[in-house]
């Protein structure tokens, strides 16, 4: 049998398996798509219903679509939570969680991933479990020092809270990565007479640069979603957040569903754009962190 047969016999051969592949990766595809629209029905339904006047909402249900666009309750909810001063209070917050969470998590993972401090897996294993801990059985020791500090009812209580908390999985994360840090690298810079620090935002920083993106991203979204600590600590209406803003609508009996969906509305788009933003560098830093 000459070579070129032998060739033709074998393609035929793997023609089924790519047939099937083909099928495969369709069937995947639809999936993908369905469970897509299925998450963006709900998305779709509060894009209606924002703008819908009352009467429509009531007389035609949540699933019709508006008689008319109405803007009255996109205006209601930004006059009266006055939602500026809450949009300025969760970016304020968020922001600076997200910095300082990633600064604080990458000195602690400095000393324990290359810095080798005794006991560093249990102290990793701390911060897992830490991790654990739920909110609710945290909320009231925070409380108590809040008050006893004078930071009750400040954005800054809710800062330092949130960096620790958000640290404390970064530290876990990066202590991992910078854990198997080549130490080529380390020992280049010391022969080069480069010092602990310079070593740090010299060498290590510019490496796993992509991880400290990820993990600021996240710290950001996290913290912009809180709402059971900030609705603690956060009593005074100059100082709450968005999510505490959309809580305040909720009456005892009554709830105005068309401000409410306005309000979920104008609260989402911040971190839609946030993320968009972001998003190649979202992308690229999993990446990167997948192929290391």
């Amino acid at each position: 049998m000459s070579t070129l047969t032998l060739g033709r016999t074998r393609a035929a051969r793997r023609d089924p398996d790519r047939y099937k592949q083909g099928a495969a990766r369709w069937v995947v595809l639809v999936l993908v798509a369905f469970t897509a629209a299925l998450v963006l029905v709900p998305f779709a339904v509060m894009l209606m219903n924002a703008f819908k006047s009352p009467a429509d909402y009531s007389g035609n249900g949540p699933l019709s679509w508006p008689e008319s666009f109405q803007l009255d309750g996109l205006r209601t909810y930004w006059q009266q939570v006055r939602f500026e001063g809450k949009l300025l209070n969760s970016i304020v917050i968020s922001g600076a969680v997200a910095v300082l969470g990633v600064v604080l998590s990458l000195l602690n993972a400095y000393a324990l991933g290359i810095g080798r401090v005794r006991g560093r897996l249990w102290i990793v294993a701390a911060f897992l479990l830490a991790n654990m801990i739920p909110q609710e059985a945290l909320v009231y020791p925070l409380y108590a020092m809040a008050k006893a500090t004078g930071l009750y009812n400040s954005r800054l209580s809710v800062i330092i809270i949130f960096t620790v908390i958000q640290s404390a999985f970064g530290t876990y994360l990066l202590a991992s990565v910078l854990g198997t840090f080549p130490k080529a690298l380390l020992e280049a810079a010391a022969l080069d007479g480069a010092g602990r620090w310079t070593t740090l935002w010299r060498v290590v920083v510019p490496t796993v640069r992509p991880t400290l993106s990820v993990l600021l991203i996240f710290f950001f979204i996290w913290t912009w979603n809180e709402f059971f600590i900030p609705l603690v600590m956060l009593v005074d209406n100059s100082t709450q957040t968005v999510p505490l803003a959309l809580a305040s609508l909720q009456g005892d009996r009554l709830m105005d569903a068309t401000t409410t969906n306005a309000g979920a509305l104008i609260s989402l788009l911040p971190t839609v754009v946030f993320f968009l933003i972001f998003q190649r560098t979202l992308t690229r830093g999993v990446t990167v962190g997948a192929v290391k």
